[in-house]
């Protein structure tokens, strides 16, 4: 309403002043500052300054490669994954730390059954698969299942029997992993047809990007949709931040939680399964990083331990700088294992400014 004076008894309107348009120079300003304070920014500038130091001190260049980054994103696929799941975890206020049995327990179950279904033990012994694709759906729906499974396990635990998600999935990876070694005798599934490496795990779509890499991307992106996007999204971040509020508001926080770690176990099974196309084998003796590494690319991505605060694309990003690593040190012919030390390093960093964040607010 413009404002009014009086003057001479006649009543005499003032205008307002016009509104200035913001200059393009300030959206660009506010558009810069809004993505440059966000972790996730600078974990991506931290990996694309490796990707060059690596290409600067790798002989001939050759860490800066269509095969090089083909070999990024094969290795790299199956801890994407769990990162990703486990940074929504994280947001919810929960942890899974059995994601490496999980993963072995679907491999080698899934692993069996693929083998059993696609011949008879003379038959694949002598490298026939008579039913290779009917095979090959079982064993893909085996991997799933039994991930999801072992998921609805810890989920029981938390919700109903209320141990705390740490507790919980430390106890079933020992299960998970000891069932594991059960089933396959405590030997890697024998017989994995090859033709699941060859046209799957160790190939390219297109001669670009790796099949594996590709499934996860689109699993990837359904996931950051479901959080940024979604009621369900929403309130995983509202448990997050409180339980309690989240209760009062009427959230149904053990069925979501429930269904949480149900997803995260259903990752897992796919990632299985990843590692057996890969491989054509199991790794029964393998994985025992896999929950550290998706533990500490979620948490370099922005993604708070703490709960209330995700990020799925920092997640990707946080995992894919400790395959950066190991690619370029194994480049440069260091051992790898350093890889490990400066993964930690980093990840106590993360953590220190993720409190500092919690602190401020």
């Amino acid at each position: 309403m413009p404002d009014a004076v009086e003057t001479q008894g006649i009543q005499a309107q003032v205008p307002e002043p016009p509104v200035q348009p913001s200059s393009p120079y300030a959206r660009t300003s506010a558009v810069a500052r809004r993505w440059t304070g966000r972790t996730p920014f600078w974990i991506g500038v931290v990996d694309l300054v490796l990707v060059l130091v690596f290409w600067a001190l790798s002989t001939n260049h050759v860490f800066l490669s269509l095969k090089s980054f083909q070999n990024i994103a094969l290795d790299g696929a199956e801890i994407v994954l769990l990162a990703s799941g486990q940074a929504m975890l994280l947001g919810a206020g929960l942890i899974d730390i059995s994601l490496p049995a999980t993963l072995i327990l679907s491999s080698v179950v899934g692993g069996r059954v693929l083998v059993a279904v696609s011949g008879t033990n003379a038959q694949v012994t002598a490298g026939v698969y008579p039913h290779l694709g009917l095979g090959i759906a079982a064993g893909v729906a085996v991997c799933v299942a039994v991930g999801a499974l072992v998921g609805l396990v810890n989920g029981l635990v938390v919700t109903r029997l209320k141990v705390n998600s740490l507790i919980a999935t430390l106890a079933v990876w020992s299960i998970a992993l000891g069932l594991a070694q059960v089933v396959s005798g405590d030997t890697d599934v024998a017989y994995v047809p090859t033709a699941l490496q060859t046209y799957f795990g160790d190939t390219s779509f297109l001669g670009l990007i790796p099949y594996p890499a590709l499934l996860v991307g689109v699993v990837v992106i359904g996931l950051w949709w479901t959080l940024t996007k979604t009621r369900f999204g929403m309130r995983t971040l509202a448990i997050g931040s409180s339980k309690q509020a989240a209760e009062r508001a009427g959230l149904k926080v053990a069925n979501h939680e429930l269904l949480l770690l149900v997803m995260m176990g259903t990752l897992a099974g796919i990632a299985g399964f990843i590692d057996l196309s890969h491989f054509a084998s199991t790794d029964i003796s393998g994985h025992t990083t896999d929950a550290l590494a998706a533990i500490s690319g979620a948490v370099i991505g922005g993604t708070s331990l703490f709960g209330g605060v995700a990020s799925i694309g920092g997640a990707v990003l946080g995992a894919l700088l400790a395959q950066i690593l190991n690619a370029g040190l194994v480049t440069m012919n260091v051992q790898p294992y350093y890889q490990l030390i400066a993964v930690g390093l980093v990840l106590i960093v993360a953590v220190y400014f993720d409190s500092r964040r919690r602190t401020r607010r």
